[in-house]
């Protein structure tokens, strides 16, 4: 299942049935776990771990950071399972000024020419259209849909099902729910039909419209916003993750 063309690292943990295509380069202490596929010029180097059944398409690159303090230590790249990455998709290590590596989960369609710099945390079932670019140490939460051209300054975090549309410039913090555009992005309302698809219920969808109100049309400061919106969390805790992300927010949000 790989291509003779193809240079593998001795020390690359490969499962049986990975199919590894021609031109790729496997460098260091790579392992890659069952059902994945690379098609061709695809060049993984440094300390990689992949899952199952994900498929890397031509010259997707996962290499160190671009970070000029970065002096080659030993930072990683984990990548959970079912992922697809599509045409020259940038992939970059973690630094020890952060947490050492950078994380991807599962299920997430990555599309052509996508940037996840160093120390960026994704999680599960996420979007990214072409060409958006995340800088370092941003976090990336379930669910989130990132448009084309959509530009994340560093340290922000994306909340979940979350929907930044096409070309956004992001500075701070997106919270869940909701939808931003613009240069820079600002609020556009709630990500409603990403929320029906997911089974949110008329009694939830309601709820969100609600602190959506809370957050961006009355004037509240977010500690008077987070305060009104524990009051009417409802038995489900619908808005519990997004209390959660509210607080721990350390740029601030869009607004």
């Amino acid at each position: 299942m790989i291509h003779p063309s193809a240079i593998v690292d001795p020390k690359a943990q490969i499962a049986a049935d990975v199919t590894i295509g021609p031109f790729c380069v496997i460098e260091g202490n790579v392992r890659i776990g069952s059902g994945s596929v690379l098609d061709s010029h695809v060049v993984i180097e440094g300390d990689v771990v992949i899952g199952e059944n994900n498929h890397f398409f031509s010259f997707v690159s996962i290499a160190a950071p671009q970070d000029k303090k970065y002096a080659g230590e030993a930072t990683t790249v984990e990548i959970g399972n079912n992922n697809t990455f599509r045409e020259n998709v940038t992939i970059n290590r973690g630094t020890v000024q952060d947490i050492g590596k950078t994380v991807i989960g599962d299920d997430n369609w990555v599309m052509a020419g996508v940037h996840i710099a160093h120390d960026c945390i994704i999680g599960s079932h996420c979007i990214f259209a072409n060409a958006a670019a995340l800088a370092g140490h941003v976090v990336v939460h379930d669910w989130a849909i990132l448009g084309g051209y959509t530009l994340v300054h560093q340290f922000c975090h994306i909340g979940e099902h979350s929907f930044c549309g096409m070309g956004s410039v992001i500075n701070q913090d997106v919270p869940n729910f909701v939808v931003v555009s613009g240069n820079l992005a600002g609020p556009r309302g709630i990500n409603l039909e990403g929320l029906k698809r997911r089974g949110f219920d008329k009694d939830q969808l309601s709820l969100v419209k609600k602190a959506y109100r809370i957050l961006y049309r009355t004037g509240n400061r977010l500690e008077e916003a987070l305060h009104e919106l524990e009051l009417i969390n409802d038995d489900k805790g619908t808005l519990d993750s997004l209390n959660v992300f509210l607080k721990k927010s350390q740029r601030g949000i869009v607004r």
